[in-house]
């Protein structure tokens, strides 16, 4: 594996860590054509970009995006920021030439999306969007069983995404909780993988019905320097407003008849990254927990009556995808391993000349539907997409 292909990464906190293992490890256990260098990392905060850097192995360090992007040395942008940079990055970045990995929620709204996804197209740039979960073995085996007709028409789609890091009223006012720099909550946070996945397994959405609760409306300020974490710390007794939704539900439509429901909420007490989903068709059932993230749930109507029920599939063996390049059956693999399979699909597409999904495009179609549950909530009706 001759040729080499140079990354340039922006963020370098929870995001830029889990990018930056995942460039380290696709070579070493894909057979990729061609190798990724850690090149240029970039920051706003000298210090700890260094000790970053330093510490995954990024040769050099920039404080200032624009320079980093107008490189002719680098090839890849990989975009490992909150929402409210992605725009203006991701569009110099294809203006340059450059393939660009970009982590969800690709924008704050829809006209974002579309000159972002235009600019790449009209560059003739890779462009990904990072709804990892889609390269989860279990998720994309889904996938194959749902094609291969082994539950049939799909009736029903149900999905929740529960975390609980902001029940405490003291928690303070970080940036996912303004709507200048996260333009929702979990609407736009973790709908956007919900409804990604819906995408993906089920189909197109046609209409929504949405309505949003906030239970927290001031917190204290945080400390600027550490918001990119989620124990960010305290600055000081003064408050501010809560500007995004604490938690949303929808109801969906989809343009293949099919019904559904997404719940997203940060004040689910005890769940820390609960995903969960059911699709329930014509033929059987297939149902999966994140926290449970090697097993895939299945009930088929084909079993012998009397002994129908859910069974169990632990995607380790390599007829599960991406599980033939870690380990022997049986031996789990986590959360970090789905970025590495992004990665190593997204040299694959860009050296052999392929689309790869989710992209910009998906980013639009994903867009589109988190933004019509805001307006349903908004103006309390259903908006057809």
């Amino acid at each position: 594996m001759a040729k080499q292909l140079n990354i340039g990464i922006a963020g370098y906190k929870f995001m830029g860590r889990a990018h930056s293992n995942a460039w380290l490890k696709a070579p070493l256990f894909f057979d990729i054509p061609a190798r990724p260098v850690l090149k240029v990392a970039c920051g706003r905060h000298e210090a700890s970009l260094k000790e970053f850097a330093e510490k995954w192995g990024w040769e050099e360090t920039e404080t200032d995006w624009k320079k980093l992007v107008a490189r002719p040395d680098i090839d890849i942008i990989d975009i490992a920021l909150p929402q409210n940079l992605h725009y203006e990055m991701a569009m110099a970045a294809a203006k340059e030439g450059k393939h660009i990995f970009c982590e969800k929620p690709l924008a704050m709204n829809l006209k974002q999306a579309e000159e972002m996804l235009k600019v790449c197209e009209d560059n003739k740039v890779k462009h990904y969007l990072n709804h990892n979960y889609r390269r989860t073995p279990a998720i994309s085996y889904a996938k194959q069983m749902i094609l291969d007709g082994k539950i049939g028409r799909i009736f029903h789609w149900r999905c929740a995404y529960q975390q609980d890091w902001i029940v405490d009223p003291n928690f303070p006012l970080t940036w996912q909780l303004k709507k200048e720099t996260a333009q929702a909550g979990p609407q736009w946070d973790l709908n956007s993988h919900a409804v990604d996945l819906a995408h993906y397994l089920v189909g197109e959405i046609s209409s929504v019905s949405c309505l949003t609760a906030n239970f927290i409306k001031e917190r204290p300020l945080a400390d600027e320097a550490t918001t990119g974490s989620l124990k960010a710390g305290v600055a000081g007794t003064d408050k501010g407003e809560v500007t995004v939704e604490d938690a949303a539900l929808m109801m969906v439509q989809f343009k293949n008849g099919a019904v559904g429901s997404f719940e997203a909420t940060r004040f689910a007490t005890g769940r820390k990254n609960g995903l969960t989903f059911e699709i329930y068709g014509s033929k059987g059932s297939l149902t999966f927990n994140l926290e449970r993230m090697n097993e895939l749930e299945y009930y088929s109507l084909q079993d012998e009556e009397g002994t129908q029920g859910f069974r169990t599939i632990q995607t380790t063996e390599a007829v599960h995808p991406y599980a033939g390049h870690w380990w022997p059956a049986g031996h789990i693999i986590g959360y970090e391993h789905s970025f590495v399979h992004a990665v190593a699909d997204f040299i694959t597409a860009i050296e052999e000349n392929k689309t790869i999904e989710p992209n910009f495009y998906d980013g639009v179609k994903i867009t589109e539907v988190l933004d019509a549950g805001l307006r349903s909530a908004e103006e309390k009706k259903q908006i057809i997409l």
